[in-house]
């Protein structure tokens, strides 16, 4: 039986990591700050990236499915013994680069440093490691975008969006995300290399919007204003304290086609993610 060692173990990501783990015949010791329900092979230890208790000595696998800049910190200082190292971050790095928004230009600092960190310690120790960059993430009911659509539209029956948003999207399935992590474990071609994970259907913002509005018991309805009157609506919304951390850059992103290359990680581990087909339920 081999070993691992999840953090992020109880985010919408590492639950369905550690089940697939159990279900491989892995052992999981999992890291959470807060006591946890018991899952089969899953010994959960009290602590974060800042410490915890009971830590193993030596693993054959650590997987970081929160924080990646904490992650690459303790990493760097860890004595734990361990060959293989898979971390998630985001598809922000990029995304986020040049944004107008300060704030948003810090996540993408902050992933770069964290990946760059990783393979970099990884490195000093002879290990392999493998960072992971998925988009849209959806299907636990733990994201901040499209479960926050769908709990918007379900309490007013409706949403709006701007007419001009058509930027094409790649939402991403968190089991496929489980799967990718599991599949590069022993995927050598992986090793040292950052890898894109986007759904596997490309649709224009709105129809993405208006597929997750479908899933509502009733469907909600979907409104497409003129930019201006949307602009004005937002602010009215914000001002009323709806939707204040949505900012000018993430509305021109709406219009921004955010596509990633799918084709580096079906080569290398077989990633052949779901279309963005939700069913009723999907988002609480």
């Amino acid at each position: 039986m081999r070993d691992a060692l999840v953090f992020g173990g109880s985010g919408q990501i590492g639950h369905r990591l550690l089940v697939r783990l159990h279900r491989r015949g892995w052992h999981a010791h999992a890291v959470s700050r807060r006591a946890q329900p018991k899952m089969p092979g899953v010994e959960w230890l009290r602590g974060d990236l800042d410490g915890f208790e009971g830590a193993p000595m030596r693993v054959d696998a650590v997987f970081s499915c929160g924080p990646l800049d904490r992650f690459a910190r303790w990493y760097a200082q860890s004595t734990i013994a361990c060959t293989r190292v898979v971390a998630f971050g985001s598809t922000s790095v990029d995304v986020k680069r040049d944004s107008a928004d300060a704030g948003e230009r810090d996540v993408a600092a902050r992933l770069r440093a964290g990946e760059a960190g990783v393979l970099a310690a990884a490195a000093v120790r002879g290990a392999a490691a493998t960072l992971l960059r998925p988009t849209l993430v959806y299907g636990a009911g733990g994201d901040r975008t499209l479960t926050r659509i769908a709990a918007i539209a379900d309490r007013w029956h409706r949403f709006a969006l701007p007419r001009d948003a058509v930027g094409l999207r790649q939402p991403v399935h968190v089991e496929d995300l489980a799967q990718a992590a599991f599949a590069v474990l022993d995927a050598p071609a992986t090793h040292s290399l950052a890898y894109a994970l986007p759904g596997g259907e490309t649709l224009p913002y709105r129809e993405m919007v208006a597929r997750v509005l479908a899933t509502l018991q009733p469907p909600a309805r979907l409104h497409l204003l003129p930019p201006a009157a949307f602009r004005a609506l937002l602010s009215l919304a914000q001002t009323a304290g709806v939707a204040r951390d949505f900012g000018d850059a993430a509305l021109a992103r709406m219009r921004q086609d955010l596509v990633f290359d799918i084709e580096p990680a079906r080569r290398d581990f077989g990633y052949a993610p779901r279309a963005f087909q939700p069913a009723v339920g999907t988002f609480g």
